[in-house]
């Protein structure tokens, strides 16, 4: 079986990650003073109830916070959910009721939408990536070009439209890129690992490889036989060579259509059980392209940084 990244789920940890961001919310919105138009205009002892409706299609993410969210601003509040992340909504439809004090209703109506309507139209994004593919063997991930701060809710986004998440951050797995290539390569720059051979100017990626799973092996011990090493390859020469060293994944970056099917080709003749990966200027009309070469894995940063958030309402009854 292939060697998978961490997959986001909700869990508290990520509801920690969603509170820290809530507030920030919070502080910019009401600053030190509160809602002054609904102290002004609405009875502190006034009650009302109010949907959660989407003005059009897509995916939800985030509704999995609501109810704590609410609680934030009065723990009064109810949320009773009629939709759930990952579900499909259509123009119209509500993800819930709230009830409870309103203007605590009034001032939690901001930063809920804002958050679940950034989150869902990440979800709403992936799942048009990973619909477009369908029927292929190939999977969809993020990157780590995510907003700071925000990187588990975003990927936890992508899971809720069907993608993959990749490596969570540096510290979870090896991908060895062209820039660590360039800083090895003359010995005089190369930092040695205790324990570990010298790495000689001038040699391969496959040794690149070799480096990287000793040094694993040296720093974790048995586990590291579950962690994922991946390189960066830009020609196919440089796949013929890396295959030797057998990484779990290799990353081909910005390959023509032509090139990802020879490297295909390649990898199946040589070793099938390495996973290949596109990556580099896909986007949602080339990306059906991409996964009919064979590749496994398409990654794509659009997913968290060009999405456009789905459009939300808090409609009262």
């Amino acid at each position: 079986m292939p060697k998978e990244f961490k997959q986001i789920v909700w869990n508290d940890s990520l509801l920690r990650d969603w509170e820290r961001i809530l507030d920030l919310a919070i502080a910019e919105d009401l600053g030190t003073q509160g809602d002054l138009t609904s102290l002004a205009l609405v009875p502190e002892v006034a009650r009302g109830k109010a949907e959660i409706v989407v003005r059009q299609p897509g995916i939800l993410a985030g509704a999995a916070a609501i109810a704590a969210t609410m609680t934030r601003f009065d723990a009064g509040l109810r949320w009773s959910p009629t939709a759930c992340d990952g579900e499909l909504l259509s123009a119209g439809q509500s993800i819930g009721l709230v009830e409870g004090r309103a203007r605590a209703m009034l001032a939690a109506e901001r930063p809920v939408l804002n958050l679940i309507g950034r989150l869902s139209g990440m979800a709403t994004l992936t799942r048009r990536y990973v619909d477009v593919i369908a029927g292929t063997q190939a999977r969809i991930y993020d990157t780590r070009k995510t907003t700071p701060g925000w990187r588990t809710l975003e990927k936890y986004a992508v899971h809720c439209g069907g993608g993959k998440n990749h490596r969570g951050g540096l510290y979870e797995a090896v991908l060895i890129k062209d820039n660590h290539l360039a800083l090895v390569s003359a010995e005089e720059q190369l930092v040695v690992q205790p324990g570990l051979p010298r790495h000689k100017k001038g040699n391969s990626l496959a040794e690149a490889v070799v480096r990287a799973r000793q040094f694993l092996a040296a720093r974790f011990g048995t586990l590291a036989a579950q962690m994922i090493v991946e390189i960066e390859v830009d020609t196919l020469e440089q796949l013929d060579d890396v295959l030797a060293a057998r990484p779990d994944i290799v990353l081909l970056d910005n390959m023509s259509l032509a090139m990802l099917r020879e490297a295909v080709a390649r990898r199946n003749a040589q070793c099938p059980e390495v996973e290949l990966e596109a990556s580099g200027g896909i986007h949602l009309e080339t990306v059906r392209a991409v996964a009919e070469t064979g590749v496994e894995r398409i990654s794509s940063g659009a997913l968290t940084h060009s999405s456009i958030g789905l459009d939300l309402g808090l409609d009262w009854r």
